[in-house]
This record gives structure tokens, sequence and C-alpha cells, in this order.
């Protein structure tokens, strides 16, 4: 695994990480990486408000906020946006992942500000570093809500030279009103490498448009979840579009006993959207750049690794079309981190001792604000793992995380009023336990989180008293157990368990005692692959998940109830052709994960999850 910046085993980590592979990916049916994560490990996912599968994940409960408090790394690079926009996981082709590894909890050191949750890291089949060969794959499916969906991935190998391309072409009606989506997407990847060297240049482009037909009222909801917001004629015509393009290079060297690597990517994104009658859009250019390096060394009582980085990121934005703020108004956001970690293994006992600091200078503008951020922000960890039998490994880290208000929330505070970096103080204690057929993983976890950001309707706004605000939280803590589980029953049949259970409260102030909104208490995935015969597959899995309170209810007034769904999916390989037939929402559950107070307090805005839907699929493979 490569969360750590740098290809290593897992047994011996001070942290807790799961991962996915493509055949996971594959055998699931999952079409985006946010399914993935969820179907597979368990992860709590909310619908996005637009029809593009961008699922907005949630690794250790910071409901509302979630995107602003994990990191998400594709190929070495940061994807995180500087606004409330989500890093867009479903724009990835998804046959061209080679693995998702997900790293719970603080990430800080690593990867800076906003991993105080976790880390998502993508890695793509021509990013991997493997030895490529000639390949290719063509998919087509088809299925409710008027699903056409096709990909296809090739792979050109010439001595030293590799050429990978994937692209996707996806689009649905949808299960309402005007939420028909359309997802388009190319990416390519050229490299040279031989045996201590590998270099190459990756682009792509990924344009989405997806139908806006807003939230549901409780009472509009019973009667047909499936409209479009029924009182305002606009949600049958409100929509959305977005285009990404990126275009970046890198170098990864082995020299002696250092690992090099240098990455640089240019991304821009143009979005416009038509929303209550009103244009809204924005231009945004960015930029990363990644110079990191690993060295190992052995000493007298053990080994040792090295790491050493800096990273360097510019976000800006310039609005296209707005209401209220001028046309042209541009929001910045710039950062310089410097990072090292270093890792003992002790020869003797092969404890594990692990150290890693971070420096972050930050700075943050937005052409409508009066204010700006402008911090130094560090972060800090410890971590130790100790074998204690064959197969059986304790783990126990702790350190500091933080984030700062992106550009959207700290131009909408109460005048006046600064909003403060947040921070917090992260604990977990961990162990793993792997056999030949069977797989154990057991996580405890505390952050303590010191002004920690997000949006209260009810605090004094730029509006008035009472008209809502970006605010510093009184004391809030996210404090929870985790447990994954895989057994291999047979060489025909595989399960696995993943179960959660997470409290996030306010621990003082006016919400003393309240959970945060749009974090269920508990979550519970149970999936199953079995191969009867040769040839034959049969997935399946169910996922759980707890009664949670909507988003802005802070009093706990009102809840989201708990929901189970039940997905299944057949395959049958022939040759090179698979063909399969995949069934999401078995049971037909009526359900949302996504739902908002509204403005009086007195209702939720609901954005209604799809019912059974079937997709038939044929994969060829040469």
């Amino acid at each position: 695994m490569s969360a750590t910046r740098f290809a290593e085993p897992a047994a011996s980590l001070p942290m807790g990480v799961s991962v996915i592979t493509a055949g996971d990916i594959e055998r699931s049916g999952a079409v985006t990486v946010n399914e993935a994560i969820s179907k597979l490990l368990g992860v709590p996912a909310r619908l996005d408000t637009s029809g593009g599968n961008n699922y907005t994940l949630d690794l250790r409960g910071f409901g509302e906020t979630a995107n602003s408090n994990q990191v998400v790394i594709v190929d070495g690079l940061r994807l995180n946006e500087g606004d409330f926009s989500v890093a867009g996981l479903s724009s990835i082709p998804v046959e061209s992942i080679e693995r998702i590894e997900v790293l719970r909890g603080n990430g800080a050191v690593l990867y800076g500000e906003g991993a105080t949750g976790g880390v998502i890291v993508v890695t793509t089949k021509a990013g991997s570093g493997a030895q490529r060969r000639n390949a290719v794959q063509v998919y087509g499916a088809t299925g409710s809500n008027g699903l056409r969906d096709l990909r296809a991935t090739a792979v050109l190998n010439a001595g030293n030279w590799s050429l990978d391309v994937a692209a996707d072409d996806r689009r649905s009606d949808n299960h309402r009103a005007n939420f028909a989506s359309v997802n388009q997407g190319l990416a390519v990847t050229a490299q040279w490498s031989n045996d201590w060297l590998r270099a190459g240049l990756r682009s792509g482009r990924n344009d989405q448009h997806s139908g806006l037909p807003g939230s549901l009222s409780t009472a509009q909801y019973a009667a047909n979840p499936w409209q479009a917001d029924p009182s305002r004629p606009s949600a049958l015509t409100d929509d959305g579009n977005v285009t990404k393009d990126h275009a970046g290079v890198f170098v990864e060297a082995d020299l002696a006993n250092w690992n090099l690597v240098a990455e640089t990517n240019q991304r821009t994104k143009k979005y416009m959207s038509l929303q209550f009658g009103s244009m809204y859009g924005y231009d945004v250019d960015s930029s990363n750049t990644s110079l990191r390096a690993r060295h190992e060394a052995a000493l007298g009582i053990g080994g040792l690794a090295l790491v050493l980085g800096y990273d360097q990121d510019d976000w800006k934005r310039r609005l296209t079309a707005a209401a209220f703020t001028p046309i042209g108004t541009v929001a910045d956001v710039k950062s310089e981190a410097y990072y090292l970690k270093n890792d003992l293994t002790l020869a003797e006992t092969g404890t594990r001792l692990s150290a890693g600091w971070r420096s972050s200078v930050m700075s943050k503008h937005e052409g409508a604000s009066v204010s700006a951020l402008n911090e130094t922000q560090g972060a800090w960890e410890l971590g130790v793992s100790q074998p204690l039998y064959p197969g059986l490994t304790a783990y126990a880290r702790w350190g500091n995380s933080f984030r700062l208000a992106n550009v959207d929330e700290f131009s909408f505070t109460a005048p006046g009023v600064a909003i403060q970096a947040q921070t917090s103080n992260d604990l977990e204690l961990g162990g793993r336990w792997a056999l030949k057929s069977s797989k154990v993983s057991l996580r405890w976890y505390r952050s303590d989180l010191t002004n920690e950001i997000g949006y209260d309707p009810s605090a004094n706004g730029p509006f008035g008293p009472g008209s809502g605000a970006n605010i510093n939280y009184d004391p809030t803590r996210r404090e929870g157990l985790e447990v994954d589980v895989r057994q291999a029953v047979s060489t025909a049949l595989d399960l696995s368990l993943n179960a959660a259970f997470r409290q996030a409260t306010f621990q003082s102030g006016p919400h003393s005692g309240k959970t945060v909104p749009l974090v269920p208490t508990q979550t519970l995935s149970f999936h199953t692959n079995w191969r009867p015969l040769a040839g034959h597959s049969l997935d399946a899995g169910v996922m759980w998940v707890s009664e949670q309170h909507p988003g802005g209810d802070f009093a706990n007034g009102f809840k989201i109830p708990a929901y189970t769904t039940v997905d299944v999916r057949y395959a049958y390989q022939y040759q090179q052709a698979e063909f399969a037939l995949g069934i999401t929402n078995l049971l037909n559950t009526s359900y949302y994960s996504q739902a908002y107070l509204n403005f009086l307090g007195t209702d939720v805005g609901i954005y209604p999850e799809a019912g059974r839907t079937v997709t038939a699929s044929l994969r060829l493979k040469f």
C-alpha cells in the first residue's frame, strides 16, 4: 500500500488502512470510487444534490463538513477544492483504478490541512508503477431509469514506453424529475520506465451535466418522492454543468537507498448552473507540486525509514455569473508545507516507532470579503506498533491536526467576527490479526476539536440576528470503534463485515450533549462473493445505517430514519466475456440520506435516494 506516500507493507503500520483492489471494484459492480468505498467498506455516504453520482463520504463523523475534514489524493496529488465544492471522485474513470486506500483518522503530517477525518488515496493502473502490458477492455451496460454506460481502457506497451487510455460515457434519467445526468471522461498517461527510473505525462478531461430538482418537504416526499420540488416551477428546468481538465508531469527514481518522487499538476474547472431562476458560475485554476524522498538505512538496533517532503498548492476561483456578488470576484488559496516522518523498526522485538512533523504556511482571500486568512499551522504525530504473535499486531498513535476556513466559510460570518483555525487532538488504539484465510482489524479513536468550523443557521450573520453564519463551534468530540473482518470460508466463498460505532457530540455551550447533525451513530455492512461453479460469481451486500439528524438541526429535534439496503450481482465469465446482472436496492427500500432543516426550523428538505434499479452489463477483455 502507498497511503504513507511511498509503497510499503501494511502489516507494521501504526495506523488503520483499508484497501480496495481493482478486482473488488469489478466484482461489486460499483460505478464510482464513492460507491466502491461505501459498498465495500461500509463508509456512510450521502447523495449529492445533483445527479452526478458524486456521493459525499464521511470517514469519521463530520456531517455537513465531511468534505473539508478529509483529503482526497489521486496518483500522489491532492484533489480537494478551496471552497465548499466536493473533490470529484466520480470524475475518475472507475476502470482505470488499480486500488483505493482509506486511511482512517489523522493524516495531517503527510497530507496537511483538513485531514482530521482521514485520507482517501486513489492509485490508477497507470500510476501504480507496475509493468504495463498490451491490453484492451470494453464495458457496456443498460438498465433502469434510462441508464446507458460505456467504458473502455487500453494499454499499449512498446519496450520501455507505455500508453494508458481510459474513457467513459454514462447517461441516466435517474430517479427523479429533472434529475437526468451525463458524465463523460477521458484520461491519458504516457510514461517511460526502466529498473530505476519512471517518468511520464498525464492528462484528462471530465464533463458532467445534471438537472437540479431541489429538495422535498416531508409531505411532498410522502406524496411522491420522485417529483421535483413542486413549490417552484424552476425545479423542472434548473441544471448544472461542470467541465474539468488536468495535465501533469511525474518522475520517480530509485537511487541507492533513496526513493525520489517529483510531481506537478495543473487543473481547471468551469462550473455554470441555473437555480431559482438565477445563473451562478465560476472558473477555477489550480496547481499542485509535490517533492518527496524516502531513505532506508540499517542501524545496529534495526531499520530506519526517513520520509521528507514539500507540498505547494495554488487555487484560484473567479466568478463568471452571480446574482449578489460582483462578476469577476476572485478567491484564492495558497499553501506551502514541509514535512518529515521517521520510522525505526527494532530488529530484536519488531517494535516500530514513528514520529512525524509538518509546518504549513497558508493564505486565503476572497475579493468580496474584508477579511483574509494568513496563518502558519503545524501538525505532529507519534506512533508505535508491536507484533504480539505471528499475524497479530497492536498499535497506538497520537497527534494533532488542523484546518482553516475555506473561502466560502470565512467570507460569510457575523460582521466583525473572524473564524479561528480549527485544531484537533487525535488518539487512536488498534490491532490487526491476519492468518492465511482471515483478517481482522479493530480501531478505537477519539478526536477532541477546538474551534471546529461549521455553519449554524441560528447564528447572527451578514443578514442580521439569527440569519445564519459560519462560526467556530464550542468544543466537540469524535469518538468511536471500527471493526473490519474478512474471511475466506473456502476457495469459492469470501465474506466481509464492517461495523462502526461513533459519537459526534458538542462538549459544551448551548448545544452541549447534542449530536452533530448528519452523523449516524452506527453503521453495519456485510458483503459476500460466492463462486459456486467455474465462471459463475454471485456478489451480495447489505448496508444498514442508523438514524441521524438532518443538517442544521443542532437541537436534534428531527430525524433521518435508519435504513437498510441490499445489493446483488450475478456474473458469468465465458472466455474473454463477462455477462452480469446487478440489482441495487433489491428490496426497493424508500429512504433518504441527505436532508436539511428549513429556514423556519419547522420541517426538513429531503433529497430522496433511488428505489430498486436493475443493470445488465457486458465486459470484454483482450
